[in-house]
Parts: structure tokens; sequence; C-alpha cells
């Protein structure tokens, strides 16, 4: 399995995938394909499983029949591990996670993203789908803060992905599993350990979630992942969590608590590698209004008509990718919220009549950013390619 491992490291690979009756497969650059014609058999996925899990955890696994579970291989990374049964035979799916931490500027990442990190208080959401880079790009966000900002930073993860050294701020990661037993434990007892900024692996539930407002109205800096598809679909996943009756308690929370939602997709290159494109929505009066009032389906439009400095929707962010010839048409299209905003966007530009994004139009005194908002980035974003998560 080390040697598995190894091959990622080397490969740049994201996964490797281990099933009975097929080889063993890695992706790279987000298409998946064998490393030699063996087939595996039950026996060598786990022989290759047991190489790296403690004899607890073999009996866990072989109890519950999945197992999640982290794994340090020094000089390489951090390795993902998740166990399971399909058919009656065992199966493994790994994920890479590097051992550097990359800088946040070498992204290429929008900006606003190093104003939002630096913010005192507040709820920063990165949202994504699995493979998404979420992970690498909040790891880059918080080592940024940690180089510039003095303070504690305190990670509840499960398992820990990227380790932070202390650098400007003194970093504590606590894993489950390893450091507590219990995630809502761990959760309850965060404020008592005096952080400045609080990291939260994923938001799963509702308890993690109101766990997550309560830091943010406390006073502090609130980091989470979550699985949405945008900025849209992870608020209407947050409101999901509660119950009717509820509901305008939390609108009320959210809209006053939040800081950004940063989203974040992976697109294919031209040449066969991976770029990211980000939506961003910073939560500006107007924005906070929205939320308060329950009108989450008019957020996109209000970033669309009246973008705020500093946000951007993901067709703003493909289409300034399309325009520097880094992606085609259909992957643009294929990418975008909005096809037929993006076909427009395109064609307008074919025509000569679109060279770069639509300026944000005066924002008023209605849209300037509330206290403890980011300002406005400033500068033309750009995007690097990226490490998968």
């Amino acid at each position: 399995m080390k040697r598995l491992f190894q091959l990622m490291a080397e490969k740049n690979a994201s996964d490797i995938f281990l099933t009975v009756g097929a080889p063993i497969n890695i992706k790279i650059n987000g298409v998946a394909v064998p490393v030699n014609q063996s087939v595996l058999n039950s026996d060598a996925v786990k022989q290759l499983l047991y190489e790296v899990l403690s004899e607890k955890q073999i009996r866990e696994f072989e109890d519950e029949m999945e197992l999640n579970t982290g794994y340090t291989f020094d000089g390489v990374g951090s390795f993902r591990i998740s166990a399971f049964r399909q058919k009656g035979t065992p199966a493994v799916v790994v994920r890479f996670i590097p051992s550097a931490i990359p800088a946040l500027d070498s992204l290429h990442l929008p900006d606003a993203l190093q104003d939002i990190i630096m913010q005192k208080r507040g709820l920063v959401l990165m949202v994504g789908a699995t493979g998404s880079g979420k992970t690498t790009s909040l790891a880059a966000m918080l080592d940024y803060r940690n180089a510039h900002k003095s303070g504690h930073i305190l990670t509840l993860e499960d398992p820990i992905e990227f380790v932070f050294r202390n650098r400007k701020s003194v970093v504590n990661q606590r894993e489950v599993g390893t450091d507590t037993k219990v995630f809502q434990i761990a959760l309850r007892n965060a404020l008592r350990q005096a952080p400045d900024c609080i990291l939260i692996g994923e938001i799963r539930d509702r308890e993690t979630m109101s766990s997550a407002l309560q830091y943010a109205q406390s006073g502090h800096l609130c980091l989470a992942t979550l699985h949405a598809n945008n900025s849209y679909h992870a608020l209407n996943r947050i409101i999901s969590f509660y119950p009717l009756e509820n509901r305008p308690t939390l609108l009320l929370d959210l809209s006053a608590s939040l800081q950004a939602i940063v989203s974040q997709r992976l697109v294919r290159t031209r040449v066969g590698t991976r770029r990211a494109a980000v939506e961003v929505l910073l939560n500006t009066r107007h924005v906070s209004e929205l939320i308060e009032k329950g009108e989450i389906n008019e957020i996109k439009e209000a970033m669309e008509k009246s973008m705020a400095p500093g946000s951007q929707t993901f067709e703003h962010a493909l289409f300034k990718l399309y325009m520097e010839q880094e992606i085609t048409k259909d992957e643009a299209l294929a990418n975008a919220d909005s096809a037929t905003n993006m076909l427009w966007m395109i064609n307008q530009a074919t025509a000569g009549q679109l060279t770069d994004l639509p300026p944000a139009e005066n924002q008023g005194p209605r849209d300037v950013p509330k206290e403890g908002e980011p300002a406005a980035a400033g500068g033309d974003t750009s995007f690097g390619d990226i490490k998968i998560d």
C-alpha cells in the first residue's frame, strides 16, 4: 500500500480505488486509469488495506464493515482512507492530501479570500462537491491567517488532513477518535479553549450547524465545509436542517453571522489539467436582508444585477477562464449554473461586444459592506492549477 501512496504523490493523483474483480485504478486530473492489468481478489484488497491499519482498526472494519480513517506517510503526505464492503467483498478508496500546504496566492484564487480569512468574526462556508478542492483551498486560507495574524486557531477534524505548524498563530488540531471520543463533545468544549478562529471539518447536521453559528455570534471566525453545488444550494441545505418552527430564528442568526460562502468547482483545461472556478457570495447588507426574509431564490439575481466588489458568480469565473483561453466553450457551458447566461456572455465576447466582465453597478448605501465584512478585493482575478483536496 505504501508503494501505491508513493505513486499517488509522484503522479499528483487524487484517488486510488481497490475493488475485487478490477485492477487498481488511480485518478489523475479527474480521469481514472488502471495501474496495471492485474485483477484484484478479496485477499489482495485486504492485504493492501491491513498494511496501514492498526489491529483495533482491523477489528472495527471487520465488525462494522465500514471504516474511515487517515494515514500519514512521512515525507509523502496524508491519506484519507474509506474502507467498506460491496457485494460481499472489501473495497477501498484512498484520497491523497499532500504534505505541504500550498500558499494561498499560489492557487490564484480570488483576492477576496485573503480579506475573508483575516476577519475577526463571522461564519465562512467553503462548499462544493467531493473532489472539488475544498480542503486544499480552506487549508491555504487558514495557513495564510496563521502566517499573518497572531491568535489561537483550533481545528476539529475527522480525520486530520493537512498538518499546520505554529507560525504567527498557535494551532491546535483535534482529531475524532484520537483527541476526542465524540465530535459533538469537542464542539461543545471548543469555546472553553479560547480560540480566535475555529475550523470545523464538515457540517453534516443541525447540531454542528448550530455550533458554527454560536461560534460566529460569540465573536469568533468559524470556517466549515459543506457539500453543496453553490451558494444557493448551501443556504437551502442549511435551512433543511431545521424544522419549520425554528427557521425564522435560524434565518435571523444566519443573516447576522454569515461572512461569505465560497463555492468551488474544478474544470478541465484545454491541456488536460484542472483549474478552479470559484463563486464568492459576500454577505452584503442587501444579501443579509434577503436571507433574513427567507428570499433565498433572489440571491443569485442580486449577485448578477448588483455585483458587490469581491463577489462573483460561477458564470463570471468561467467567463474569465474562457477569455484567458484556459477552457473551451463546452467546458464553460457544462459547469455554469446558467448555461443560457454563460452562452450569452460568450456570444457577446465573440461578437466583440463584451471583452471583460460586466462592471459592478454602483452599490449605493444599501450595499456597502456591514461592519466586519471583507473590504473590496482589488485587481483582476486569475486562477492557477490547484491540487485536488
